[in-house]
This record gives structure tokens, C-alpha cells and sequence, in this order.
């Protein structure tokens, strides 16, 4: 058998009992609540798994090791800094969140200020679940690429029509379930990359070599402020905020069944997601001795090559075609672990907030779930479609958090705190700062080279990451000034948000 047969042979079986397990929770589902919160019952270990998971995506994995090679520990603040923070600050968050009656964030927004914020909030949500789904295609796409020699085309395939069909038999709660088949899966790809890369940079046992190859890593290496304070902050700034703010964990915490299983489930997440990316520095270090012309190229200029750096080291170590299919599988995991959250996501917005909120208010349950399995399908096919237009993966996922961050951040979290925000506040600072946000993004790429530093950060180090530091701080004084221009909101109509 051919290396591509048995890849598609074990493919097949994988997506097979993935969509047994939609089959088994499509039984279970009676009404939309079990469809889109899994009938709010899960508990702590469950959200933790799919915390995790459904920020592991197989793009992400790549390049944060790829990070890990040009930049060291400096580089955490790009990604990996800032995903754990967030979901240790969304754990502070769950008593204030778990006792609101939502099922989607523009469902909450319309219970603070009104419906002006429902339609448009749900519409970026959906664009920057698109924006995120990129990155898992984008991923998979280069495993297939360097372990078969595929065509995007195929990985779009794959990703697309395995979500598509266990999600929309099983609803979120197939989702949770395989989420946590799928970080098994990524945990012990992972760790077994870590082992045989140390291994192979030091011509040892792993076990032993270990230790001697952290140790002769430059001290450098090590310094999580090498980037500088001020890119420190911007990267905090810019990106903690979007991912606080991020749909998908909000709605892990409204499906959790109590306060106590919705925090310790997010904190656990934190904790394996931490452990994924240690292994990814692990393998970072041992690939730089493999591949030490990758770290001297520099970044940007080496992230090109870095990226791929562990598929090319897969691929030429001589694996079984058993052993590559089985690599193959452990990424398409972690692709399929994020594609289906964000599929879900966005769909759910489309499907309640769009579709039964504005076009058929009169939607029965059958009708809105039939909805939102066409509207997984839209998503995962609109993700496609990007995934032509934008070529780096972290790109992808940057891109998707500064539109979260510079839009609904304010309006969404100052109507969590601030008894003073008003539906006018909110529109101004959603408005304004999507706006300009979208504006800036789209000069970035229009006007930076290819692997160039980006030409808005060659004007100025403030508007590092499409200038989203001045897109947020538009969207924030829009809607304070908004809000104070307003009258202020009935106490009774703030009861729901800030009664004890």
C-alpha cells in the first residue's frame, strides 16, 4: 500500500468513530439548548479538554514552534502568553458570566443595550470565526503538502467534511466529547516530537541528552523580554483582550453545569494548554541544532523555512508509512479540535442572532439547527475561501483577535462592569473601532513585502499588529464618550447584570 493509502485508511476510521459519536449525542438532543450548550451539563474535566483543544490548532502548533526557533522565549507573548492568561482571566470571570441567561455573546450585548448590537456584533463574530478557521486549514494543508505532496484542496476536503458531519449530528456536545479524544491525540504527538527531535539534535538518548541540550541553549534564549517591554505590552494589550472576549470559552462556561465545573475547567485548560507548548519549545531547541541555518536567517526573513521545520523533520527521518500516517493523524486532530469549535461558534450566531432573531423571528427549534448546520458548512467553505488570500498562519489568527479586540471588547466588557454604558456608547465604540481596525488591516497587507516587518510598524512601533493598539484605543474613548453623551440606563434594566 501506498504512503497516501494508508493515511486515507486510518483517516477514514478516525472520521468514522468521530461521526459515531455525533450519532450517539444527536439522540440525546431535544431542544436548541442541547444543541448549542450541550443541555448546559458539563463538568470540569470536559471544559478543560475542550478549553484546550479548541486553542491548539495545528497551524498554531507549527508556528509557535517556529517562533520558538527565531525568537526564543521572547516570542511567548505572541501567542502563547497570551492564550493562558486569558483563560485564567476567564475563570475569574465565570460567576459573573455563568448567571446571565445567554447562549451567545450578541444575545447578551442585546440584553444590556437593546437589539442595535446584536446583528452587527454576531456578523464579526462570524468573520473572525472564519478568520480563526483559516489557521486550521492553512495547517493541515502543509502536513499534506510535505508528507504527500497534496494540493491545498484536499486538506480543505478532509477538515471540512469531517466537521461538518459529526458537528451537525452532534451539536456542541460532540464537540466537547471528541475535543477531548482529539488533545489526547495532539498531547502525544506532541511529547513524542519533543523526545525524538532531542534525540536526534544530540545523537543520545533523549532521557539523558535532555538536560545537556537546554543547558547549552544561549542564556538569551530564555529571556521572555528579549523582544523588548514595549512589544511586551502591545502584544498583552492587543491580543488578551480579543481572546478574553473570544465566543467560544463563554460558551464553554454558560454549557458548564455549575460555577465551580466552569472555573476549575478553564484553569485546567490553562495547565494543558501549557504543557502542549513546553513540548513545542522542546522541539524548538532540538531543531535549531538540527536545522541551524533556519535560526540564522533571523526573523522575519527565517519563519518561511521555521514553520515547516518539524513536518521536513518528520519527513526525513525515515518513518513507517504507518508512522508518517500517524503524525498525519495527530495534526489533522488538532485541526479538526478547532475547526469544529469555531464552525460552532459562528454558527450559532448566524442561526439565533441573525437568522431567528431578524429574518424568521417565528423559527421553530427544527428550523434554527437546520440553520446552523448550513451555516457550519458556510463557515468551513468562507474559511476556504480566505485560506487562498492569506498565507501565515499566525497571520490568520492575529488578524481575526485585533478585529475581536478593536470592536466588541469595550462595549461587550464595559457593559459587564460599567453601570454607566449605554446602547449609544456601544454602537459609537463598535462602530469606530471595527472601522478603523478593519481599515488598518487592510493597508498592513496591501502595503508590506513579503516577508518584510510590517509597513505599519515601519512608521511607528505603536501600531505594531495592523495598528490595533490605535484601533482599540478609538473603540474605547468612542464608547466612553458615547455612553457620557447618553442618558444613563434605568437601574432596573441593569438589575440582571449587577444585582448580587
Amino acid at each position: 500500500m501506498s504512503d497516501y493509502s494508508i493515511f486515507i485508511g486510518l483517516l477514514a476510521l478516525y472520521i468514522g468513530s468521530l461521526v459515531g459519536i455525533g450519532l450517539y449525542y444527536n439522540k440525546k438532543q431535544k431542544t436548541s439548548v442541547d444543541f448549542f450548550l450541550a443541555g448546559r451539563e458539563l463538568n470540569a474535566l470536559s471544559i478543560g479538554f475542550s478549553a484546550a483543544a479548541s486553542w491548539l490548532t495545528a497551524g498554531a502548533l507549527l508556528a509557535v514552534t517556529g517562533f520558538f526557533m527565531l525568537l526564543g522565549m521572547g516570542s511567548v507573548w505572541g501567542f502563547v502568553a497570551p492564550n493562558i492568561i486569558a483563560l485564567l482571566v476567564i475563570a475569574l470571570l465565570v460567576k459573573k458570566l455563568k448567571r446571565l441567561p445567554a447562549i451567545t455573546q450578541p444575545e447578551l450585548l442585546e440584553m444590556r443595550y437593546g437589539g442595535s448590537l446584536r446583528g452587527p456584533v454576531a456578523i464579526i463574530i462570524t468573520i473572525v470565526m472564519i478568520l480563526f478557521a483559516v489557521s486550521d486549514i492553512k495547517g493541515f494543508s502543509m502536513v499534506l503538502e510535505i508528507f504527500y505532496g497534496l494540493d491545498s484542496l484536499y486538506s480543505v476536503l478532509i477538515v471540512g467534511a469531517a466537521v461538518a458531519l459529526y458537528v451537525n449530528l452532534g451539536g456542541f456536545s460532540a464537540v466537547v466529547f471528541t475535543d477531548r479524544i482529539q488533545f489526547t491525540f495532539l498531547f502525544l504527538f506532541v511529547m513524542a516530537m519533543a523526545a525524538m527531535t532531542t534525540g536526534a539534535a544530540t545523537d543520545a538518548d533523549a532521557a539523558l541528552s535532555f538536560s545537556r541540550m537546554m543547558g547549552e541553549v544561549p542564556a538569551t534564549w530564555y529571556n521572555p523580554f528579549s523582544v523588548g517591554l514595549p512589544m511586551v505590552l502591545i502584544f498583552t494589550l492587543s491580543i488578551v483582550p480579543g481572546w478574553i472576549t473570544e465566543q467560544d470559552p463563554w460558551q464553554k462556561v454558560w454549557a458548564a453545569k455549575d460555577d465551580k465545573a466552569a472555573q476549575t475547567g478553564m484553569i485546567i485548560g490553562a495547565v494543558l494548554v501549557t504543557l502542549v507548548f513546553a513540548g513545542c519549545a522542546v522541539i524548538a531547541v532540538a531543531l535549531n541544532r538540527i536545522y541551524p541555518d533556519i535560526a540564522a536567517a533571523g526573523f522575519p526573513a527565517g519563519m518561511a523555512k521555521a514553520e515547516p521545520a518539524l513536518l521536513v523533520f518528520i519527513k526525513a527521518s525515515g518513518f513507517s508509512k504507518f508512522g508518517l500516517a500517524l503524525c498525519a493523524i495527530g495534526l489533522a486532530t488538532a485541526a479538526m479540535s478547532c475547526a469544529d469549535t469555531f464552525a460552532t461558534s459562528g454558527a450559532s450566531c448566524i442561526s439565533r442572532d441573525i437568522y431567528q432573531r431578524y429574518i424568521n423571528p417565528d423559527a421553530d427549534e427544527k428550523s434554527i439547527m437546520r440553520i446552523n448546520r448550513l451555516s457550519v458548512l458556510f463557515i468551513i467553505g468562507a474559511a476556504t475561501a480566505c485560506s487562498y488570500f492569506i498565507h501565515n498562519i499566525i497571520e490568520a489568527i492575529h488578524i481575526a483577535t485585533f478585529i475581536a479586540s478593536a470592536s466588541y471588547f469595550f462595549p461587550l466588557m464595559g457593559g459587564l462592569f460599567w453601570k454607566r454604558a449605554t446602547r449609544k456608547g456601544a454602537v459609537a465604540g463598535l462602530v469606530c473601532g471595527a472601522g478603523v481596525q478593519i481599515t488598518l488591516v487592510i493597508i498592513d497587507l496591501v502595503k508590506t513585502p513579503p516577508m518584510a516587518p510590517g509597513y505599519l510598524e515601519s512608521l511607528s512601533p505603536l501600531l505594531s499588529g495592523h495598528g490595533v493598539i490605535a484601533g482599540m484605543l478609538i473603540s474605547g474613548i468612542a464608547f466612553v464618550a458615547g455612553s457620557y453623551a447618553d442618558k444613563p440606563v434605568d437601574e432596573k434594566q441593569l438589575d440582571l447584570f449587577f444585582t448580587s
